[in-house]
């Protein structure tokens, strides 16, 4: 059946694991960079990021042919079946560079309007994060754990965490120095790994500007599954990215978006 969620589970497990054997082979090696930003701004891609997300196109067509792919790195392929698979195959390729292990495979499957099923992945660590059926799960060391977001009663009590301090225009980031000024704490460069800490319960909100479809359907997928809430800074729908508010608690959601709202007109 093209829905069979045991099926579509185990073929995202088999992406990321063939994805894994790709990025882990050229973590922390000379690897050459290639920016692909001409107006001086710096957006690396590597070999790594075109084989991983290779391979998994290739078991894609090979498993199910009627699907659609939406990656980072090549065309999209046109959905025949109603469904499509959203890969990005290094989700941090500035901290993979670097050699930090926050990067993570990406992998969603959408019906063209919700999401069927997110996964967010990191090989090195071990952690391999699903959501889907209203069920997230952390998969370690062959233990399986469920995942649930944590209770916030309000911002003063609330980690925030976002790749960049420099968050997109001058007014998106003085939006967001509003909220993180009302946070307990914040951190920065964690990457897709801050939506995985988020559906485990570790930290309350995720604030980014300027992101693609395939950077934010993975793990919106694991923590609406784990209980969450991932919206753009209006409060609507973010499966195709841009301005991304990921909360734990709708408390602590609504206020960050109040904030936001304050700021962007």
């Amino acid at each position: 059946m093209m829905n069979d969620m045991t099926a579509i589970a185990a073929l995202a497990n088999d992406l990321a694991d063939a994805a894994a054997e790709q990025t882990l082979a050229l973590f922390r090696t000379d690897l050459a960079t290639i920016n692909k930003n001409t107006d001086g701004s710096f957006d690396p891609v590597t070999q790594a990021d075109k084989r991983a997300e290779e391979v998994m196109r290739d078991l894609i067509q090979k498993v199910r042919p009627l699907d659609g792919i939406l990656g980072e790195e090549f065309p999209s392929v046109e959905s025949r079946s109603g469904l499509t698979w959203v890969l990005d195959p290094i989700d941090g390729t500035r901290a993979f560079i670097s050699g930090l292990p926050v990067w993570g495979t990406l992998i969603a499957l959408n019906d063209g309007k919700n999401l069927i099923f997110g996964m967010v992945d990191q090989p090195y660590i071990g952690e391999r994060f699903v959501g889907f059926d209203g069920k997230a799960q952390l998969i370690r060391a062959g233990a399986t754990r469920d995942l649930s977001v944590r209770a916030c009663g309000g911002l003063g009590d609330a980690i925030l965490f976002s790749t960049f301090p420099e968050i997109g225009t001058e007014a998106e980031a003085s939006a967001f120095r509003k909220v993180s000024n009302a946070c307990r704490l914040t951190r920065y460069g964690t990457d897709c790994y801050a939506y995985a800490l988020l559906a485990l319960g570790q930290i309350d909100l995720v604030i980014e500007a300027g992101l693609n479809a395939y950077d934010i359907q993975g793990p919106q997928g694991v923590i609406e599954a784990a209980g969450g809430i991932v919206t753009n800074w209006e409060g609507g729908p973010a499966l195709h990215g841009g301005r991304i508010l990921a909360a734990g608690d709708p408390v602590c959601h609504k206020a960050a978006l109040d904030l936001l709202n304050s700021e962007i007109v």
